[in-house]
């Protein structure tokens, strides 16, 4: 199977592309197609990676492509990872204007996937917002063949921070985390399971790590606690981030690491190459992501009818399934909330077009 990364040489996409080839997850008859843009320093710098891939890796890379326009972009999965990010360190630029800038990019790989494409390429999106990107290419793509890794991302942290809070290994514990990437994220504790531990075990372990909080109240704890990293230094602040409970942990550090001065890049390519290779591997794994709905969730006695971050059964043609079938009442409260917003904040983007749009 083939894969494609646009925005192969951004900070996300070249992570991807190096742990792609680094491990060896692509035969050496496959391709790996760097997609960058026409002209300037994106083409320099796409031909300039593809040589040092080679480089460093030519005893089992795969086959090496460049691509510099979206009508050439074949795969069988497509890693969207093109756009403009949040700058790291100072002030960070509204949602809002994050989505104007990236919804031109999203629509002109749509648009060229539905064109030119094989018709069943499965698309992971990567870039923010990334409702926005699944909403948009879902649209022109199909729904199931689309899927945002930015719950995938969040779930890994979650199950990390709990790890640490339980003082076990990551692989032990299960759990997913739904809703929006960022701040909207909701930690699903209702999911959450320990190898090892009885249900009863499990319910002690968890009182104990979340303590007698509701998720009603989360959104005011992350404002609260990202406010009090305002005041602290990095390495204060990481102290603090460490005494806080895991479901925060998992918004508020990489929030910091972002404030930082660095960037989450590694860690996002990691999660999106685990969403790859479980579409190339052939097998139905179940995940989390954010995904275009149309009524398989229902939420406050209302079904839901676009995009939002929940478990799904994810194999090679894309998603099949969704598994939420008994959430707590107050992550059915949190996610019905962030499923309003997140409906909100991509209308302006989608829907019909005005003809040469």
């Amino acid at each position: 199977m083939d894969v494609a990364v646009l925005g192969a040489t951004g900070d996300v996409g070249r992570q991807v592309c190096t742990q792609l080839v680094e491990r060896a997850l692509l035969p050496a008859t496959s391709r790996l197609q760097l997609v960058g843009r026409a002209g300037g320093a994106s083409a320099r710098a796409t031909h300039g990676l593809r040589a040092d891939l080679i480089d460093a890796y030519d005893e089992h890379a795969p086959i090496l492509d460049v691509a510099l326009d979206p009508s050439d972009v074949v795969a069988d999965v497509v890693v969207l990872a093109a756009g403009r990010t949040q700058p790291p360190g100072g002030e960070s630029f509204a949602r809002s204007e994050l989505a104007a800038d990236n919804a031109a990019i999203f629509h002109a790989y749509a648009d060229a996937l539905a064109e030119h494409g094989s018709g069943s390429e499965v698309v992971v999106v990567v870039t923010n917002p990334v409702e926005l990107g699944v909403a948009i290419l879902a649209e022109r793509l199909g729904r199931e063949r689309v899927i945002g890794m930015g719950a995938w991302l969040d779930t890994l942290r979650f199950r990390r921070e709990v790890a640490v809070s339980l003082g076990v290994r990551r692989h032990r514990v299960g759990g997913f985390v739904g809703g929006e990437h960022g701040p909207g994220a909701v930690p699903l504790w209702s999911t959450l399971r320990i190898g090892g531990l009885e249900a009863c075990e499990r319910e002690r372990a968890v009182a104990r790590v979340r303590g007698a909080r509701s998720l009603d109240d989360f959104p005011a704890e992350v404002a609260k606690a990202q406010a009090r990293l305002a005041e602290l230094d990095t390495a204060e602040g990481y102290r603090f981030v460490d005494t806080l409970p895991p479901d925060l942990r998992v918004v508020v550090r990489p929030y910091l690491t972002h404030r930082s001065g660095a960037k989450t890049a590694a860690g996002t390519a990691s999660a999106t190459i685990d969403l790859v290779e479980t579409i190339l591997d052939g097998r139905d794994i179940v995940v989390a992501g954010q995904v275009a709905l149309e009524g398989e969730v229902t939420l406050a006695g209302e079904p839901v009818h676009g995009v939002l971050g929940v478990p799904v059964q994810l194999g090679p043609e894309g998603w099949t399934r969704v598994l939420l079938e008994h959430p707590a009442p107050d992550e059915e409260r949190a996610l019905a909330g962030v499923a309003a917003s997140v409906a909100a904040g991509v209308a302006p983007w989608t829907g019909p077009r005005d003809a040469g749009a």
